[in-house]
């Protein structure tokens, strides 16, 4: 009996080692089958993706951006009254100090200027005085003002100022200098004015309440007018511009 099952368990055994073996034959008949029709499938995948990110070229025209110096260059004006910016000369610095000297010119692109015949032009040639820009007259350039300096004072005072020279002025170097200026700003205090309060109404101090010295005027106001001896002399300070506004500033 013995003898019986274990032949009986030998024979489970080996089918039971048959049936797993058909089952991994199967399987792996399966994952061929699979990788076979998966491949067409991926290779199609591809080629749809391939044409979707492949998209036609197209050359886009690239649009002219104007420079932005065009904006301060007048159309079709003189060549001779351009800006510096609107032109590139060959600057000879070893012209002759105050002499007239010339420039040859070229206008920059985007840049459309005529000639006296109103003829279009490019090159064209600048007849200038040979000198630096920080040398030239006070009416071919501008300057900043300041209002912290005093005006009426004695020695008269100077402040730094920024200038820059005018568009259609041309000189040597830099265009924007620095320069040390005599206080010339106003605060809108007339002259006249207060020379006619100092006559008419000095002894109460009118003529300093105008003109902003506030202390002084309330001293006149209340000595009257220091017995018209400070009147006398106050008609004579403004008169000769001696007395000016308590700011600093210029009379009108």
């Amino acid at each position: 009996m013995a003898a019986l099952a274990v032949r009986a368990l030998r024979r489970l055994g080996g089918l039971a080692l048959l049936v797993a073996q058909l089952y991994g034959l199967a399987g792996r008949a399966g994952s061929l089958m699979t990788t076979k029709h998966s491949q067409p499938q991926s290779t199609f995948a591809k080629s749809l993706t391939s044409t979707s990110t492949n998209t036609p070229n197209f050359k886009t025209t690239e649009s002219t951006e104007i420079p932005s110096y065009v904006s301060n260059c007048p159309s079709n004006g003189l060549c001779s009254r351009l800006p510096p910016d609107c032109m590139t000369c060959n600057t000879n610095y070893s012209c002759v100090y105050g002499k007239p000297a010339t420039f040859d010119c070229k206008v920059k692109p985007h840049v459309h200027c005529v000639d006296q015949n109103n003829h279009e032009q490019e090159n064209f040639t600048i007849n200038m005085t040979c000198q630096f820009c920080w040398q030239l007259a006070t009416t071919d350039y501008v300057c900043t003002n300041s209002t912290n300096c005093m005006t009426v004072s004695c020695p008269r005072q100077r402040y730094n100022a920024t200038c820059t020279v005018l568009d259609h002025i041309h000189c040597l170097g830099n265009r924007v200098f620095p320069k040390m200026l005599y206080c010339n700003w106003t605060g809108g205090y007339k002259w006249s004015t207060a020379l006619a309060l100092s006559i008419t109404l000095g002894g109460f101090g009118a003529d300093r309440f105008y003109l902003g010295q506030w202390r002084e005027g309330l001293g006149k106001l209340f000595s009257f007018g220091g017995l018209g001896i400070w009147t006398l002399i106050d008609v004579l300070l403004i008169g000769v511009g001696y007395v000016g506004p308590a700011d600093g500033s210029l009379y009108i």
